[in-house]
């Protein structure tokens, strides 16, 4: 899958899963009204928040891929993570905190009243929309992981594109959160005890808690600069030490500018025989090579550089722990 491919690819699931959410969150809080469900109401706000969550993974998407100009040479790709941030804390607040106050306050005075047989049915079409939505999500995730090399389970945890990341935990957290709903308006209806509907409520509040905060510690690292995954920052030492005028590479310093940009910037010590042309040319293959076999590689700068002798005479350099020196392995990030 090309570049652009993949931000088509997460667009839509972005749009598929706001549309879903959207209709789901009508269908719950008419359910919610009627029956009085303190766990229908959650997942009506539960709803709410994915779907204006799926509105500012839009915002992040689009406001992201803006070109590059002279007062943001590098782009706009962390503007992404600044909407995605924003996304996280609105689940936090309008989600979790609505889910969890409802419940209390449903196990402390509320009595239910109303049928319970239209929050079943609207309980089970959302379970199959939502079922949908993570279809399309988890395709996505799959097509991603087979062109980084690496499981879909690792690629969820070190990916950039925190879109596709949201959506996948906010589907999965949606599913989970229709289960806990089910069970504790199941065992209410049997036992004429709220305190079971009350306690789905809290624990569908603690579910988008903890997808809010990983969502918001996933962002804010990217903020505030993280670098590429350790298997993909040696393949790109590898490179760049490959060169026939490079001996080697003192230091390799990367980050993610934006879902699909990366910067490259490293400190190389060349041959003492290499020219100012030698030096020229090698710069320019080294871009070749790392954006030919890396297209999400935006930017290479080398700046070279004199190493100061270790103490056997040699140029000493590291750019990782002696330990982390190891040879890469297919599907390791």
């Amino acid at each position: 899958m090309s570049e652009g491919e993949a931000k088509n690819e997460s667009v839509g699931t972005v749009v598929v899963a706001g549309a879903a959410n959207l209709a789901i969150a009508v269908a719950k809080l008419v359910a919610g009204l009627i029956s009085g469900s303190a766990a229908m109401l959650s997942e009506a706000a539960h709803s709410v928040a994915d779907t204006t969550t799926e509105v500012l993974l839009y915002l992040a998407l689009r406001r992201g891929a803006r070109p590059a100009d002279t007062r943001h040479p590098f782009g706009y790709g962390k503007e992404s993570y600044v909407w995605a941030f924003l996304a996280a804390l609105f689940t936090f607040v309008a989600g979790a905190g609505f889910a969890i106050t409802h419940g209390v306050t449903t196990i402390l005075v509320h009595r239910h009243s109303g049928d319970y047989l239209v929050s079943y049915v609207v309980l089970a079409v959302s379970f199959a929309i939502e079922s949908i939505s993570l279809a399309r999500a988890v395709r996505q995730v799959r097509k991603e992981s087979r062109r980084w090399r690496t499981s879909p389970r690792r690629f969820l945890r070190l990916t950039a594109d925190t879109t596709v990341k949201a959506v996948f935990l906010e589907d999965s957290a949606a599913l989970v959160g229709l289960l806990l709903a089910a069970v504790g308006l199941g065992l209410s209806h049997l036992t004429g005890d709220e305190l079971w509907d009350g306690l789905a409520s809290i624990a569908i509040g603690l579910l988008l808690l903890v997808v809010a905060v990983i969502l918001a510690r996933s962002n804010l690292s990217l903020l505030v600069g993280r670098a590429v995954p350790e298997r993909l920052h040696r393949e790109i030492e590898q490179e760049i030490a490959g060169l026939p005028t490079v001996d080697r590479v003192d230091t390799l310093m990367t980050m993610q500018l934006g879902p699909e940009d990366i910067l490259v910037a490293a400190k190389v010590d060349f041959h003492d025989q290499a020219t100012g042309a030698d030096i020229e040319a090698a710069a320019d293959e080294a871009e070749r090579r790392l954006t030919a076999r890396y297209p999400e590689i935006g930017y290479v700068f080398l700046d070279p550089t004199r190493s100061m002798p270790g103490a056997d005479g040699r140029l000493a350099r590291r750019t990782q722990d002696p330990a982390d020196q190891r040879p890469v392995e297919p599907g390791t990030p």
